[in-house]
C-alpha cells in the first residue's frame, strides 16, 4: 500500500476540472508540488516541509497584490 496522498489544489483555483493550477500532496512525510497542466508528463517537485511551510506563509503574504 502506498504511502502517497491524492493530489490536490487550492480553493481559488475554481471549482471546475480546470488543470492549469498547482496542485500537492504527501508522499509519506514530503510534501510533493506540480503543475497540472502537464498531466502524466508533469515534473513532480519534493521538498521538505519547512520550505513548503515557507512558500505558503510568503503566498499568504504576498497573493494578492
Amino acid at each position: 500500500m502506498s504511502n502517497t496522498g491524492p493530489w490536490r489544489k487550492s480553493s481559488r483555483s475554481g471549482g471546475n476540472q480546470d488543470n492549469n493550477c498547482v496542485e500537492v500532496r504527501l508522499c509519506g512525510d514530503a510534501p510533493q508540488v506540480s503543475d497540472s497542466k502537464l498531466a502524466d508528463d508533469r515534473p513532480i517537485l519534493t521538498v521538505t516541509t519547512e520550505s513548503y511551510n515557507g512558500l505558503l506563509a510568503w503566498v499568504k503574504d504576498h497573493g494578492e497584490q
